[in-house]
């Protein structure tokens, strides 16, 4: 029975939605650090957090059994992702549920800073009466400029259209149609808007690129009396920046909810003029916290249920309907994989997929990721590749993986061909799919065949001469070994391959007698799953 871990408080309707879901059983963990917390991450197979734990490279060293970990809400900073993916653990995010509160909380920051709610208020608590010193700006016909069109920078885009605000915009990853749609005037760059803007807001992740997005060179060009908010990650703003921009007179107000380093008590922008601060509330409204807890729990359950992965961070989304219509051709890619795996001889480079007919019009980077968690499995640990890690770890390993794909049918309706490049040599193993379920080996160096791509295979290099096929069946006969299939492949050039389909794995002294029998030049045992039998991130 699979069971899940809770890292951080939930609220109430996820843990009813956890109480409710059959064949799962789960823990509540909170406040767990270092050797507690791997410790405790290597007993469950499926993790929900908040941003209160810090999932480490450390946190998850060693772990075999977690699948998948859920943050209930947007940002995965403090999810160490890359080690997570090198241990093929899908890294899942709620971006949905908390979108329409944080979008909320940013504009009620901009309102704030326009009216000086916050410290007009402070002076009344202080017994004073400052009508002219609180006065403020309206919105409407004010440049408010937004990095970052997703979810929440749309919602935001559209309560500033409701009050009558000039929107603009950056994000390279939203079409210029699709931003005239929504009433946005797209930009080229951040540099560009920064003389236009009366407000900036920024929804983007924490990157390399937004790093310190508005640090002391963008207050060079920006409009005098920009406000700033900011309700996405900490770090965005410079906050010296911030502060010096303030001082100066550059920046007219700056809003922060979040801040390079949290909890954060003691800053040298709290209490400062024109700045209004709130300890990492955009997501902290009753509806949000439901709805984020909520999804990350039909995340894991579905996961863990159906091998869906939706919102994924560190992999590409997979639908249950998607695996259920490529489950066969996944498990074509994946025995290729492990065929390949123990035909080459070490020294890996480069490997080539060329997909033709049919399964080319199929995801073939699912494909890809199958066959490279089976070209990785006998190499690894128990467990150890996936279709989430594999094509990672091979990089690491300083192999390149290239694809190919044509429509056009060969002899068959769909064929995946893998052609391995190693120092000195080239091998090659191709295969099919018959009906729904059924893998066939068709293609060993170049020589065509046809052959189960189950159970334990014996694969033998031979000259194409009368007696080879007699001579084997002979030699395993007298050491008790059953052949149950048979097929042999022949090329122009007078060389053929030999591939018995074995009842069990021959003894050694059964394989040294078959090579040293004349015009025989290699063999070798490949083991694969028995027919039916699949990974369990493919069932």
């Amino acid at each position: 029975m699979p069971k899940i871990l809770v890292l951080d408080e939930l609220s109430p309707e996820g843990l009813a939605l956890l109480d409710a879901a059959e064949g799962f059983e789960y823990e509540i963990r909170l406040k767990l650090a270092g050797e507690e917390l791997r410790k405790s991450l290597a007993e469950f197979d499926g993790a929900i957090c908040r941003s209160g734990v810090k999932i480490t490279a450390e946190s998850l060293e060693g772990n075999t059994r977690l699948r998948c970990i859920a943050r209930a809400g947007v940002g995965t900073d403090n999810i160490d992702k890359d080690a997570a993916t090198r241990l093929g653990i899908v890294v899942m995010n709620t971006p949905t549920g908390n979108t329409v509160s944080t979008a909320e909380h940013a504009f009620c920051l901009m309102m704030a800073l326009s009216r000086n709610v916050a410290s007009a208020n402070q002076s009344l608590v202080e017994g004073r009466w400052d009508r002219k010193k609180y006065m403020g700006s309206q919105l409407a016909d004010k440049t408010v400029g937004i990095v970052g069109l997703g979810r929440i920078g749309q919602e935001f885009a559209k309560r500033a259209l409701a009050f009558e605000m000039r929107v603009i915009g950056f994000d390279p990853f939203i079409s210029p149609e699709r931003a005239a749609e929504l009433g946005i005037e797209l930009y080229a760059s951040v540099k560009e808007m920064l003389p236009l803007v009366d407000y900036l807001t920024v929804h983007t992740p924490l990157t390399a690129e937004t790093k310190g997005l508005i640090n002391q060179d963008a207050l060079e060009i920006i409009k005098p009396g920009a406000r700033l908010i900011n309700c996405a990650r900490g770090g965005i703003y410079d906050e010296a920046a911030l502060v010096a921009g303030l001082k100066s007179g550059k920046l007219g107000g700056v809003a922060l909810d979040v801040y390079a380093a949290e909890p954060c008590t003691d800053s040298p922008l709290f209490g400062m003029e024109n700045v209004v601060c709130t300890p990492h509330l955009g997501a902290s409204t009753e509806e949000a916290q439901t709805q984020v807890a909520i999804e990350a729990v039909q995340l894991v359950t579905n996961h863990l249920n159906t091998g869906e992965i939706r919102h994924a961070v560190n992999v590409a989304p997979i639908d249950p309907k998607t695996l259920d219509s490529m489950r066969g051709y996944l498990d074509v890619a994946y025995r290729i994989g492990l065929f390949a795996g123990q035909l080459h001889g070490g020294k890996l480079k480069a490997c080539k997929l060329n997909y033709r007919g049919e399964v080319a019009g199929k995801d073939t980077k699912l494909l890809t990721a199958s066959f490279c968690a089976g070209l990785l499995e006998q190499a690894m640990d128990e467990g150890g590749a996936n279709i989430i890690n594999a094509q990672m770890l091979l990089a690491e390993r300083g192999v390149t993986i290239s694809t190919e794909s044509s429509t056009e049918m060969g002899s068959f309706s769909s064929s995946i061909t893998a052609t391995l490049e190693e120092e000195g040599r080239t091998s090659q193993v191709g295969g099919t799919l018959f009906g729904n379920d059924m893998p066939r080996l068709i293609l060993v160096d170049g020589q065509r065949l046809e052959a189960y791509l189950d159970g334990t295979l014996f694969l033998f290099a031979h000259n194409d001469v009368p007696g080879i096929i007699g001579r084997v069946g002979t030699i395993f006969g007298n050491h008790n070994v059953n052949i149950a299939q048979m097929a042999v492949g022949r090329s122009s050039t007078g060389g053929a391959v030999g591939v018995l389909n074995l009842d069990g794995a021959p003894p050694q002294s059964a394989v040294d007698e078959v090579l040293k029998s004349a015009d025989i030049t290699t063999a070798r045992i490949i083991e694969l799953p028995q027919a039916g039998e699949l990974p369990t991130w493919l069932r």
